[in-house]
């Protein structure tokens, strides 16, 4: 028996990297899924049809993260398809390196729609069809924990404000029975966040066991986060980084 038999799930940013992981992880563990994505539509396509292998239903849907009306179609839609909907992962993000001096208005908003205000979307709107027992994880980063180096704070300040917006909702929904946790990935390799370039070494170095993370790290955490099992964890932001911010 899989730990999520019978859930089902919208997975935001589900076709590459981190969500692509744990859009097939939560299938392999038993559940229903719909991811999203936006530039990505092959990939996606993909992770669809591994996820129907493991015997689960699974959709992808196109949706823009950073476009308020294409969150809310997609997490209505995501909830048609699935006839219920037991867990959101807010995994959609973009990364933008510019020392904040230097960043326009146009920059800030680009990062800011799409990893705080699209994640505030998506909750709140799966927060009309989430039960009692139902689950938000978001993704933030170790980001949201400190500032390691120049030019990444338009990134961290969004990651700062989803660990925010993780404790308030936590509180919001309790009342509801919904728990909201978000998980903290340091240096994970992906194809946009390579293990092999310059400045990878250096961040692995600052890792406690000296080298990156896979994408399937994370996703165990996100299993945990959503299976019966964590059942009263609820406001936390969990570090999956190695040790980077011990």
């Amino acid at each position: 028996m899989g730990q999520l038999d019978g859930k089902t799930a919208i997975i935001t940013g589900g076709s590459r990297g981190i969500g692509a992981a744990i859009a097939l992880a939560y299938a392999e563990a038993g559940a229903d899924i719909v991811l999203t994505y936006n530039a990505s539509a092959e990939a996606a396509f993909e992770v669809k049809a591994k996820a129907q292998a493991f015997g689960r239903r699974a959709e992808a849907i196109r949706a823009d993260a950073g476009d308020v009306e294409a969150v809310q179609a997609s997490i209505r839609d995501g909830h048609a398809f699935l006839g219920g909907l037991d867990i959101l992962v807010n995994n959609a993000g973009v990364f933008k390196r510019k020392l904040l001096h230097e960043a326009s208005d146009a920059d800030f908003d680009e990062v800011m729609n799409v990893n705080l205000r699209g994640v505030f979307v998506a909750c709140r709107e799966a927060a009309r069809f989430l039960p009692q027992g139902g689950r938000i994880v978001n993704l933030g980063s170790s980001f949201g924990e400190r500032v390691p180096a120049p030019g990444l704070g338009l990134y961290a300040i969004s990651k700062f404000a989803v660990a925010g917006l993780t404790r308030a909702l936590a509180r919001d929904l309790a009342g509801k029975g919904i728990s909201v946790n978000a998980i903290q990935p340091g240096p994970i390799a992906t194809d946009m966040n390579r293990g092999d370039e310059r400045h990878a070494r250096i961040m692995a170095m600052m890792t406690a066991f000296g080298r990156y993370g896979k994408p399937e790290d994370v996703a165990n955490m996100a299993v945990f986060l959503a299976a019966p099992a964590s059942g009263y964890i609820t406001g936390a932001t969990l570090n999956v980084d190695g040790g980077f911010e011990a």
